[in-house]
């Protein structure tokens, strides 16, 4: 399954970001985290990664969620990851990513805490 991807803003200023597919080590992968990145110098300072259609995930594509965060973080800014489940809600489990990264149930309760 190929890695597909969707840019949209939450009035006013909330990034979306939506993966779908697979988040994997890839010249796909490497296109997704310049996108990101782009987008946070770009301007974006409240980033949702909307996971709720994605299917799987390896350490690259966590890693590459923990380095857009910190980058994020760097510009200031505030970074959550909606959405995951099946098989990329216990890879992040497995590997605490709830100590890592704020993580949501889905987009609404990313976007609510990004308000508040």
């Amino acid at each position: 399954m190929n890695t597909e991807t969707r840019t949209h803003t939450i009035a006013p200023d909330i990034t979306v970001y939506e993966i779908s597919g697979r988040l994997s080590l890839s010249n796909t992968l490497i296109s997704v985290e310049n996108a990101i990145r782009g987008l946070i110098e770009g301007g974006a300072r409240k980033m949702v990664i909307d996971l709720a259609k994605l299917n799987s995930i390896d350490s690259a594509g966590i890693g590459t969620l923990v380095s857009c965060s910190g980058h994020m973080e760097h510009a200031g800014g505030k970074f959550r990851v909606a959405g995951a489940h099946g098989t990329v809600v216990k890879v992040f489990a497995m590997v605490h990513m709830e100590r890592i990264l704020p993580l949501d149930a889905d987009l609404q309760s990313a976007v609510e805490s990004l308000r508040n």
